[in-house]
């Protein structure tokens, strides 16, 4: 393994951690800033969107520099922006700090993984960027615990003051060990633009948002499912969370090593499992050990969808991938959004804890019929016609 996908997997980690630590402090900081738990959430629904709406603006203005550069360049966004919210005197300027930081998020795992896919050969490009993906779910089972522990113990704001430290590891890491890499010939946002007329990308794009957001259906009222439903205290939730990371890690490598294999059956058997599994939430939510079963499986299958679903993005924009990379990282975080406002929706109608099961359930599903479509049109259209060697000249006599 080229030590500079470490680099890259640490900046992951560091993102990772940043992103879900808040909410298991979301009471801590509602209480010291004076607001209510439902404007806290602001917090994390703030920072959804601003990857959303960062990871295009952050690659396209970064299309004038190298990757490497760029890279560089967020982990010290992301820095700065996690040190205004460890200091942040008010509840403006800590939203805006988390604003700040998730401008950097879309960006670095967009174009990181452009660059981790470029470190080695064509047959182990997904494996490379779950590698950097690892970094993520290791930071669900190691950081977020931590990071929960350490804001309850001592403080939220150290909490960020150390991801601030992880930070800047991170990007001393990428300076020392990602290679010197000149800015890609002909990058310019027109080329980028591009790959989105290829309907291929669009899908692929469409697949992440219905696929990871039915992950994020059940997962984002995993709390009050686990103790209103299954009977779990308060604090098993932290520990559900961190059997949910462990899945999310095996799934991840799984997903990284049989995607290089064969990407589309992969995605069949993920998505598909997926849908079924989180059918099947909604009866298994009832008992502690099967919950705690399918809650690894959630994260297994639902991880184990995102080295081949980007490799699936980087393999069809072609000689303009960073920008499509970098929005294919929004459309995971767009997802996450509508299935948690979906899932929302059916507990405010009344159909009780378990009823976001099935919201994941149909998106996984929609998600499936979307690869198996891809797939279909894929076999439909023609590959491009082998140009005919040119005849041979005719002699001319004067």
């Amino acid at each position: 393994m080229p030590l500079a996908l470490l680099a890259l997997a640490i900046g992951a980690f560091g993102i990772g951690t940043t992103e879900f630590v808040i909410m298991g402090l979301l009471p801590q900081i509602a209480g010291d800033y004076g607001v209510s738990i439902p404007d806290a959430g602001l917090l994390v629904t703030g920072y959804a969107l601003g990857v959303v709406i960062g990871a295009p603006l952050m690659t396209v203005l970064g299309t004038r520099i190298s990757r490497k550069t760029m890279l560089m360049l967020l982990m010290g966004l992301f820095v700065v922006g996690n040190l205004l919210s460890a200091a942040a005197p008010n509840f403006p300027l800590m939203l805006a700090g988390r604003l700040v930081t998730s401008l950097a998020h879309g960006a670095f795992f967009g174009i990181g993984s452009v660059v981790a896919a470029e470190l080695v050969a064509p047959q182990k490009k997904a494996g490379a960027i779950a590698t950097m993906f690892t970094g993520l779910t290791v930071a669900n089972i190691v950081g977020v615990p931590a990071g929960t522990f350490i804001g309850q113990a001592v403080g939220w704001r150290t909490t960020f003051a150390v991801v601030a430290v992880l930070g800047v590891i991170g990007l001393l890491g990428i300076a020392r060990l990602v290679p010197a890499t000149p800015r890609p010939e002909g990058a310019h946002l027109r080329r980028e633009l591009t790959a989105f007329r290829n309907p291929q990308v669009l899908l692929a794009m469409a697949m992440t948002v219905l696929g990871f957001g039915g992950v994020f259906a059940a997962i984002t009222y995993i709390a009050p499912m686990m103790t209103n439903v299954a009977g779990y205290s308060e604090g098993a939730v932290t520990w559900l969370l961190v059997l949910f990371g462990v899945g999310m890690f095996l799934g991840n490598l799984l997903g990284g090593k049989f995607a290089d294999r064969k990407l589309m059956p992969m995605l069949y058997s993920t998505l598909g499992g997926l849908a079924v599994v989180l059918a099947v939430f909604t009866l298994t939510a009832h008992s502690k050990v099967l919950a705690a079963v399918t809650i690894l499986l959630v994260g297994a299958l639902g991880f184990a969808t995102v080295p081949p679903l980007q490799k699936r993005v980087l393999d069809q924009a072609h000689g303009a991938p960073t920008l499509a990379s970098a929005v294919n990282i929004g459309a995971f975080n767009l997802g996450n959004a509508l299935a948690a406002w979906l899932g929302g929706i059916v507990i405010a109608g009344g159909l009780g804890y378990t009823a976001p099961n099935w919201v994941g359930a149909a998106l996984a599903a929609a998600a499936l019929l979307l690869a198996l479509w891809s797939a279909a049109l894929e076999r439909r259209t023609p590959a491009p016609a082998v140009a005919a060697p040119a005849p041979a000249p005719v002699p001319v006599h004067h």
